[in-house]
């Protein structure tokens, strides 16, 4: 047993009281040298959050003093949330003269100060900061006489940062700058700092996305090492890489991906075994490039994933292997580690093999050449290419299956309208297109979501160390709220104590179509857990599936190459019991990891959406436009237009009337016309403004 674990079990019994570290050190029986390691053990428990030193220097358990440790969550209005790192509790309300210097990101110590009562969060106090996270921050720089300020772009942050004269670094008015903290806030003072970085003027070519960048702490360049490592790569398959492989080459193998990727990596192919399906899922093998531990592998571990920002990719590994090696491009030979899974006609995965491959894809194709072949019968794109026609329309009839298989136990299938923002060659936005789900891109995904799901159940049932994608069943007082919400509309969900994924399925089916859609199903995600990786099975609620993982993207997701890893070394024997020791220890770790990289880039690629539409939106101030009221708020309404771009009509914006939001009834009233407003109602609109630093869009109402 480790001594933190002593530390814990020993603080944990009934008559502990808070101690001097050199009572404890007593306690424990330490003598000369080991007392040094012991306290450094405490402050390294006081950083984690486990253990709190009180004000005369005792120690004790965080949670037996009645105290949480989490993560703050700002707002421009100078309050905060604490979201608790234990998901069993619930979200805690800092107000602002509760703050006590933390801001937005840090990880605090929260005292309880009183209880929510009905829907109300519990209110905190912040007694302990642990962990600064914005060691830099991003925003715009505004000069004076004898001193400057930094505005935040994030308005979680609360504070303008005040920069001395001699800190400003040459910094010019409406320059975008980085700023380092120098010294934090207190109250009634503003945090501190100097300027290290000029990204340019506000408008400059390329500022607006870089800012973002730099905001996320999104990684540039790949350091030496790594691009050293990458170089000496081969960016041609030899006999020796094949050797012991199954050689797939004859194989009518072909990928599907958007017309602009070029990291292909994933394949498909198709045959029929009498009645059955014999559905190939070939992946590309990026373990056999990127050893563990190794620079790459580090780098790979330490950015998590690829982040796709509109009009460039932040890679999670090197372009020779993203775009070269590892990228599953048609006639050449790529290296694979390929799922076959036998399915029958009613979606059930009978038997599967996994074996290492090697490829040689037939042909590179575009979803909506795809989708237009088999909608429309559109030949075109496919000249030459017979066996590959015959297989779609196979996969097509698979596709069905899977779905149908899918929607009978219960997944939730969230149809959220998507856009595609175009830029020209200078960034600016030009258009911004609505996108529909069509049968190619929904097809992959079928295969993807069942390779993952059979991956994952293969291992669970090995009981071998393994990292699996969960989404926990939701918190029923969230749901029960939601209902509460639903019932305005017509609707119900069954089910007080828990809900079964395929309610929600067949409340979404039931809102398909109606004015209230796209509202109702965006609360509806709000109210469900966010999926995360862990290295414990659970469920995966949405996809109502006992066993999931992600396995199908290892040149873009860590967790996919950790998995690819576990597989290979599983299949070959090599998973002893010290290697099974190994993986228990690091697997949590990369689990938390990358879900936290997966929510930062998540962040990251809305904030630049956001940014590109209000541009778009910028250059059409008094556009008149018809759209349709898509939420309601106690400050005005939303409304969305067919492209998809959401603006605010503040209540300030409704001329005609004072308005108030009757949230008993969901609509907006007017106090003296008594004209009301609804979900859905088509309303005609003028863009008044279209805010590039806060990312938002303004409407004025017309009608």
């Amino acid at each position: 047993m480790g001594i933190k674990r002593n530390i814990i079990n020993f603080m944990e019994e009934k008559l502990y009281k808070p101690m001097l570290k050199e009572e404890l050190a007593i306690k424990f029986g330490l003598e000369g040298k080991e007392i040094n390691a012991f306290y450094r053990v405490l402050e390294e428990m006081e950083k984690e959050g486990i253990v709190i030193k009180t004000r005369n220097d005792r120690y004790g358990l965080v949670h037996r003093m009645n105290l949480i440790v989490g993560k703050l969550e700002g707002n421009e209005k100078g309050f905060g949330f604490l979201v608790p790192d234990d998901k069993e509790k619930e979200d805690i309300f800092i107000p602002a003269e509760e703050m006590n210097g933390a801001i937005h990101g840090d990880r605090v110590v929260v005292r309880i100060i009183s209880k929510g009562i009905m829907d109300k969060k519990d209110e905190g106090e912040v007694i302990r900061i642990l962990e600064r996270t914005n060691k830099t921050i991003v925003g715009t720089y505004e000069s004076s006489k004898n001193f400057g300020f930094v505005i935040p772009d994030d308005s979680r942050i609360a504070y303008d940062i005040f920069i001395p004269k001699n800190h400003a670094n040459g910094a010019k008015t409406n320059q975008k700058v980085v700023v380092e903290i120098t010294r934090w806030p207190e109250k009634r003072r503003n945090p501190e700092g100097k300027i290290v970085d000029i990204l340019g003027y506000v408008g400059e070519k390329g500022v607006d996305i870089l800012s973002i960048i730099k905001q996320y702490k999104l990684p540039e360049e790949f350091p030496e090492k790594v691009q050293d490592q990458a170089k000496r790569i081969g960016q041609r398959v030899n006999e020796e890489d094949i050797k012991n492989r199954v050689d797939l080459r004859d194989l009518n193998t072909f990928t599907i991906d958007g017309a602009d990727a070029k990291d292909l990596d994933d394949a498909v192919s198709i045959e029929k075994v009498g009645e059955n399906y014999r559905l190939g899922v070939h992946i590309a093998d990026v373990s056999h490039y990127v050893p563990e531990r190794s620079p790459l592998d580090k780098e790979a571990y330490k950015r998590g994933n690829s982040v796709y920002l509109v009009d460039r990719v932040i890679p999670m590994l090197p372009k020779e292997l993203s775009n070269g090696i590892c990228s599953l491009n048609p006639n050449v030979d790529r290296l694979t580690l390929s799922v076959f899974m036998e399915i029958d006609s009613n979606g059930n995965v009978v038997d599967h093999e996994l074996v290492e491959g090697v490829i040689r894809s037939k042909a590179r194709l575009v979803y909506d050449d795809v989708s237009d072949l088999l909608e429309n019968d559109n030949y075109e794109a496919f000249d030459k290419l017979d066996k590959v026609v015959e297989d779609l329309k196979l996969m097509e009839e698979l596709c069905h299956i899977l779905s149908e298989k899918r929607e009978r136990r219960g997944s939730i299938d969230f149809d959220f309208p998507e856009a595609r923002i175009i830029l020209d060659e200078d960034g600016i936005p030009v258009d911004i297109v609505k996108e529909d789900r069509r049968i190619a891109n929904r097809m992959i995904e079928e295969f993807m979501l069942v390779c993952n799901e059979t991956v994952a159940e293969y291992m669970y049932w090995s009981e071998m160390p393994f990292l699996y994608r969960i989404h926990e069943e939701p918190d029923m007082e969230k749901i029960n709220s939601f209902n509460k919400f639903v019932h305005n509309f017509g609707y119900m969900i069954k089910g007080t104590q828990e809900v079964h994924p395929k309610e929600l399925q067949r409340l979404t089916k039931e809102v398909k179509g109606k004015k209230e859609e796209t509202l109702i199903n965006t609360l509806l995600l709000r109210s469900l857990k966010k999926a995360r990786y862990s290295s414990e099975p659970d469920i995966h609620f949405g996809l109502a599936a006992k066993y999931y993982s992600h396995y199908t993207a290892p040149i873009r997701r860590y967790p996919d190459l950790q998995i690819h890893r576990i597989l290979k070394s599983f299949y070959k024997g090599k998973l002893n019991s010290q290697e099974q020791a190994k993986l228990e220890a690091i697997l949590p770790k990369v689990a938390e990891h990358t879900s936290i990289t997966e929510r930062t880039a998540e962040e990251a690629e809305r904030a630049v959406d956001d940014l590109k539409v209000a541009e778009f939106m910028s250059k059409r101030i008094g556009n008149i436009y018809e759209g349709i009221v898509s939420s309601l708020t106690h400050f005005g309404m939303y409304v969305q237009l067919e492209n998809t771009v959401e603006g605010l009509v503040h209540f300030s914006n409704m001329l005609d009337d004072y308005y108030e939001f009757d949230e008993n009834n969901y609509h907006i009233i007017g106090e003296f016309t008594r004209k009301q407003y609804k979900l859905g109602d088509i309303v005609k609109i003028k863009v008044v403004k279209a805010d590039l630093v806060k990312r938002t869009v303004d409407f004025m109402l017309l009608s």
